[in-house]
């Protein structure tokens, strides 16, 4: 991930941090799609498999946060290094969020299939869509971060209005859907806090997205517009 150090035992903690990332980024991927199963089939089996992974989740994140404290204690990295232990740091604490919004997602599953039957009559199929688009996302980020790769970085940024175009389309649909049947306005209400959990996976991988730029160009591009953003990567 980084550049070559005269000491290959700094090369090697990095690269196994760096591996440790996207394990916890795979096992976070894995939650959101178990997730959307729960949904999809409204199956409490699964929703509750999603909640046990949490722990490991958890468990990860504190695991990562230890090491980089070790590393930074012994290294004293400086420049391009520290940024790049910092950026771990950050997106480690992201992807424990994404799994936060995974376990959210399970939780209103199970919280609907508690109410009975109104729930079926919402599009909660709908939101596969953004699901996939938001597990896409999350998927490219991790292999920019990987990778370093400002140019990638930079795309999914601009992606992210398709997400948020998705979840405001289908909040006017679910309006619709509880007006026309107040039965549905409780499961309908579990649905929103669904589908903003789903917006949420991808402001977190935007925000992985800003961490690499950190890295490679040494620009925080936080609250920035795109056209900043483009001239910061110049």
């Amino acid at each position: 991930m980084a550049d070559k150090h005269l000491s290959t035992q700094f090369d090697s903690e990095l690269n196994s941090l760096s591996s440790r990332v996207m394990e916890l980024g795979g096992l976070v991927e894995s939650q959101i799609r178990q997730a959307m199963v729960a949904l999809a089939e409204f199956n409490g089996d699964v929703a509750r498999q999603v909640l046990e992974t949490e722990h490991r989740v958890n468990q990860m994140e504190v695991d990562i946060d230890r090491e980089l404290s070790s590393v930074i204690a012994r290294r004293q990295p400086t420049a391009r290094d520290l940024r790049l232990l910092m950026a771990i740091s950050k997106t480690t604490a992201n992807l424990e969020r994404v799994g936060d919004e995974a376990r959210r997602i399970a939780k209103m599953v199970q919280s609907i299939l508690e109410k009975g039957g109104a729930a079926r009559a919402l599009p909660a199929g709908e939101l596969r869509v953004a699901a996939d688009l938001a597990s896409a996302q999350l998927r490219k980020v991790l292999d920019a971060f990987a990778r370093l790769d400002v140019t990638a970085a930079v795309a999914i940024m601009k992606e992210d209005h398709i997400l948020d175009r998705e979840f405001d389309g289908f909040v006017r649909k679910l309006i619709t859907y509880m007006m026309e049947d107040p039965r549905t306005i409780s499961s309908g209400l579990d649905l929103l806090f669904v589908a903003k959990a789903i917006e949420r996976i991808g402001d977190h991988a935007k925000n992985i997205a800003e961490f690499i730029i950190y890295v490679v160009k040494g620009a925080d591009v936080r609250h920035s517009s795109m056209e900043n953003i483009e001239s910061a990567i110049r």
